[in-house]
């Protein structure tokens, strides 16, 4: 690619010039708002290309490698965030205090809860809730929850990317690191949206709220007595996002095009997630989690045919991708800004009031507080709507047999020379 197409490209001065030329653009990625970051580099059984030389010496190793340099240097650093061996260390110490509190702690200190169960366990139980139906509060103690499942998720996100996905790539005779790495990103992807996107439909159905009944937004607030599922569905959430927020701050992956758009995303959605736990909304959270997750996990499913090769059924799965992010990014989220907009006065009377010890925040201007998060998604998903149209227009290309540059597929690698060579030596 030519210095003056590269600087048009890195430059665009409109929307019109944003687009044009996209498909030629191997920096540019689209994953969606909801995409896993992976780290620079990774640790590969092949053999790797000599290290780069800087007058002479060879330059310092990738602080971000995902090799363990020792746990005690690993947390310090954050290092534990891609080391998954440190990651998993950290979560085991819990656990062993766990047991040994509930092997010696009742007989030390009687009638104590154990300190370390808030960690994996979901905390503030109302005490008048039935046995048989239980129902929880928010407070303090969900924060070591999700404190804790951002080192779960850091060591599931390397577990996965690293011990399973780089040996499923090789079975498919990908070598070159950089969609090694891709790979196992949307493995990942495939794997945590789809088990959300089934968790979160079978809590909504459990829920008045099926299927985006919207008035039950409203009806009835405050909702501040969760189901158990519920509530650990939201925490979890709650700490995948967080943990999304360390990589990004940690800058562990690599700015590409749109990377103030996932930024900006970032900030929306845990901007929606906190607020909408803290004033007692997770009814609404959890159908914005919905619409989210399952389109996301179609587009995951698009990027691995797309990286193994297999056209045809990735323009199959990837228009089922269009049509499922039309009805859930657009549509449905449409249906809920209009739902804050005109239902918002289905709130009682009672609660309309900012009353935090009650559990009621809904004063006048709280309608804009929701709406304008939503509002704001919902541009940034039409930003990435145009996109897709474009990625549509080049499977149809494929599938007619002209191959195309598959914007999403992140081979960002600038010149052919700096590829990684497999274990032949020989490029991929």
């Amino acid at each position: 690619m030519t210095g003056a197409i590269m600087s048009k490209l890195a430059r665009p001065s409109t929307l019109l010039g944003l687009l044009q030329g996209i498909e030629a653009d191997p920096a540019h990625h689209l994953t969606g708002p909801f995409r896993p970051q992976t780290p620079l580099s990774w640790k590969s059984k092949s053999r790797l290309p000599a290290p780069k030389r800087a007058n002479g010496r060879v330059s310092k190793k990738n602080k971000w490698h995902t090799g363990s340099e020792g746990l005690w240097a690993d947390i310090g650093s954050l290092r534990w965030a891609v080391a998954p061996s440190s990651a998993l260390k950290i979560l085991l110490v819990p656990i062993v205090l766990w047991a040994v509190w509930e092997r010696f702690g009742p007989s030390i200190a009687k009638g104590l809860l154990n300190p370390i169960a808030p960690l994996f366990f979901i905390s503030h139980r109302v005490p008048d809730s039935s046995e048989d139906d239980p129902r929880y509060a928010k407070g303090y103690s969900d924060l070591l929850f999700i404190a804790y499942h951002v080192i779960v998720w850091s060591f599931v996100r390397q577990a996965i990317t690293i011990y399973i996905s780089r040996p499923l790539a090789g079975w498919f005779g990908i070598k070159r690191e950089s969609k090694l790495a891709r790979f196992g990103e949307q493995i990942y992807a495939v794997i945590y949206f789809g088990t959300m996107a089934a968790w979160g439909t079978r809590i909504m159905s459990q829920l008045p709220t099926w299927w985006y009944k919207t008035e039950h937004f409203w009806i009835d607030y405050p909702h501040w007595q969760m189901t158990p599922e519920l509530k650990r569905y939201y925490l979890m959430q709650a700490a995948y996002w967080c943990q999304q927020l360390l990589v990004l701050a940690l800058k562990l992956e690599k700015p590409r095009k749109d990377y103030n758009e996932l930024v900006a995303h970032h900030m929306i959605t845990l901007w929606l997630v906190g607020w909408s736990y803290l004033v007692n909304l997770t009814l609404i959270g959890s159908a914005v989690y919905l619409s989210m997750d399952l389109p996301d996990t179609f587009l995951g499913i698009s990027k691995l045919l797309d990286y193994i090769k297999w056209d045809r059924a990735n323009v199959v799965v990837f228009m089922c991708f269009l049509m499922l992010w039309t009805y859930f990014r657009h549509w449905l989220n449409l249906v809920m800004l209009y739902s804050v907009w005109t239902e918002f006065d289905l709130i009682p009377e009672t609660s309309k009031q900012w009353t935090p010890p009650d559990g009621v925040w809904m004063v006048w201007w709280m309608r804009y507080q929701i709406f304008v998060p939503l509002l704001l998604l919902q541009i940034l998903n039409l930003f990435w709507y145009m996109f897709i149209l474009r990625i549509l227009k080049g499977q149809v290309l494929a599938l007619m047999g002209a191959r195309t540059t598959d914007v999403r597929s992140d081979d960002e690698d600038e010149k052919e020379n700096n590829e990684p060579h497999d274990v032949n030596g020989e490029k991929d």
